[in-house]
């Protein structure tokens, strides 16, 4: 016999945090040719040689040796996932990342401007892949194999770009087919599930605060008299993204983090780099704010 549908809404309230109205997932997938392969005949033959035991050592081939094009490419998928980690918050091991509401419409435009590049790159190679294969011959010598490229159309499915938008969901939101007790325990594990992940996605914007401003009170930590430290323009810039990003991602309305970003705001106020490398007492003052505002960071074991 069946047993009845239970509605977990009808389960005691749990004292969980409610971010689903102010946040969602996402989710970047990327995958791009790596252009490797495993040669067995040459691995076979270098251990046999070397009067190794099999399996020890393999010769993997680089099929196009240094393609320019496929190695753009490949760089590009990296800078394109440090684009999204730094977008958004962690949340789960699966690659699933808190995005703030309040900060979809530049990630998502960030992101659009991200895979339209990264199609621009990937049909540079393509283009360029039949005449790569006929370099590559010579390069590889006996260890080129015609039957080791794809066809352009196989190549292509190997390149994919895929952002996922996905809803938050509360612990109410769950429908399952099980006892109360069952149901309950289920509520209960998520909400501990949701409060953990929670936390860490907010301890995330904490530890990338305390790396930039770090960063800054090393680099300003001088005096006219003494060697001068080089940075970059950036320096500002990145603590003035951070209080950007302080205030998007304060998706659970911690009077803390908007503290936070006020004070930054306060400190960097009028600040320029070219002012900070001539002016010694501006370096000093805003030094003597960063380290305040790192001071007052909550404690995270950094």
């Amino acid at each position: 016999m069946n047993m009845p549908i239970v509605n977990i809404d009808a389960a005691p309230e749990a004292a969980a945090p409610t971010i689903s109205s102010s946040s969602m997932l996402v989710e970047l997938s990327v995958s791009h040719w790596t252009g490797r392969k495993l040669d067995r005949r040459a691995s076979k033959e270098v251990t046999t040689q070397n009067h190794a035991t099999s399996g020890v050592a393999n010769v993997n081939k680089k099929l196009l040796g240094d393609c320019a094009e496929l190695s753009a490419v490949q760089k590009f998928v990296g800078n394109s996932r440090n684009i999204h980690y730094g977008m958004t918050m962690p949340w789960s091991d699966t690659g699933l990342r808190l995005l703030p509401t309040a900060q979809y419409f530049k990630y998502n435009e960030a992101m659009t401007a991200v895979q339209d590049e990264f199609n621009r790159l990937v049909d540079n190679f393509l283009d360029a892949y039949d005449w790569e294969i006929t370099q590559a011959q010579a390069k590889l010598g006996d260890l080129f194999h015609r039957d080791d490229y794809p066809t352009i159309e196989a190549l292509r499915q190997k390149f994919k770009f895929r952002l996922t938008y996905i809803p938050l969901p509360d612990a109410g939101d769950f429908r399952i087919d099980i006892a109360n007790e069952a149901a309950d325990e289920i509520k209960e594990h998520y909400v501990s599930y949701y409060s953990a992940q929670l936390s860490n996605a907010m301890n995330d914007v904490w530890y990338r605060t305390h790396d930039v401003l770090k960063r800054m009170s090393e680099r300003l930590d001088y005096g006219d008299n003494e060697k001068k430290k080089v940075f970059r323009d950036s320096l500002v810039e990145n603590v003035s993204e951070m209080v950007e990003l302080l205030r998007v991602c304060n998706v659970t309305g911690s009077t803390q983090m908007t503290a936070m970003a006020d004070k930054l705001d306060d400190a960097l106020n009028g600040v320029t780099p070219d002012a900070l490398r001539e002016d010694e007492y501006l370096r000093t003052e805003t030094k003597r704010a960063v380290d305040e505002a790192i001071a007052q960071l909550p404690s995270l074991d950094i």
